[in-house]
């Protein structure tokens, strides 16, 4: 009698710790990781914060982006940058975050 608690007792505690492990419900507030994740863009674009980037490199990531004829550029109060540019022959007002996600205001 005493093996078999014994065994049972054993058995419960070596379970025990996958139990405990569980994987983190999925981010949809907007926030994303301070990680680099190239080819994705926050759904909640554009976030607003201190934005680091430069004219020029606010204007080059459009241009790479594929938007042209840029004018306009400026870096507003909740730290995203916005112009007026053409992207497929197109005028659109572009937005840049600090998360270097770009969109079509």
């Amino acid at each position: 009698m005493k093996t078999i608690c014994l065994a049972g007792i054993a058995l419960a505690l070596a379970a025990a710790p996958a139990f405990s492990q569980s994987n983190p419900p999925a981010a949809k507030s907007g926030d994303t990781p301070a990680i680099a994740t190239p080819g994705e863009q926050n759904p909640a674009a554009p976030v607003q914060g201190e934005n680091s980037f430069t004219e020029d490199q606010a204007k080059n990531r459009m241009v790479d982006a594929g938007y042209s004829d840029i004018t306009d550029l400026k870096l507003d109060d909740t730290g995203v940058w916005r112009a007026k540019a053409k992207k497929d022959g197109k005028a659109v007002v572009v937005s840049l975050d600090y998360q270097g996600n770009i969109v079509i205001n």
